[in-house]
Formats: C-alpha cells, structure tokens, sequence
C-alpha cells in the first residue's frame, strides 16, 4: 500500500511540473512557443514507454527557448533551418517507438533465418 501512494504522489508531482513546463512554453514569444508546440507534438508521437524521458527532451527545450528569446535570438538561430533534424536529435537520448519497431524487424528476421539474436 505504501509503495501505492508513493506511485500516485509521485505521478501528482510529474504531471504539476509538467503543467508548470507547459506554461512557461506558452509565455515564450510567438515563434518560439509555435515551434515549441510543434516540437512537443512530432516528439510525443515518436515517445515509448512512460514518456519521462520526453518530459526531461522537453524542458531542455523550454529552458533553451527561454534563453535564447532572452538573448534576442530568432527561434530558427537555436534549432537550425532544420527543425526535423534538431528534433531527431533530441530524440538520440529516447527511448522511441521507432527504436523498438528497429529492433524488433531486426530480432524477426534474425530468428526466422536461424541466424540469432541480434548483436
């Protein structure tokens, strides 16, 4: 019981600082907090498991668009004229879906070919 409501205090904090994330985006200036929705979109529909890993992808970037419309930067100065690219990027550090869809053509074909698991 006990570990019960340390999992629910737990989830009750995550999705506060979430919240509060999210609030800090949406007083970004106008370019950066559409190119951080659209961020947070083309991240969350790559995300695998439980997702804290994108929450953690996502306030790095919260706090690199606060930085740099605090400098005066234009939002394509911070991720580059290839925002796909710096997204992809981000996503180096993630566990995604596209990830385990990778290992799991891999493991298929490996064990249907008798040649075992994937190295």
């Amino acid at each position: 019981m006990a570990r019960l409501l340390e999992y629910i205090k737990r989830v009750r904090r995550e999705k506060r600082e979430y919240r509060q994330m999210r609030q800090r985006a949406r007083a970004l200036p106008a370019d950066y907090a559409y190119v951080y929705e659209r961020l947070e979109r083309y991240l969350w529909q790559r995300a695998a498991g439980n997702g804290m890993d994108i929450i953690a992808i996502l306030a790095d970037v919260v706090e690199l668009f606060e930085s740099g419309a605090a400098q005066g930067q234009d939002v394509l100065a911070v991720t580059g004229v290839d925002v796909a690219a710096f997204a992809d990027e981000l996503l180096r550090s993630a566990k995604t879906y596209t990830a385990d869809w990778h290992e799991a053509l891999n493991r298929d074909i490996h064990r249907k070919l008798g040649r075992g698991e994937v190295e």
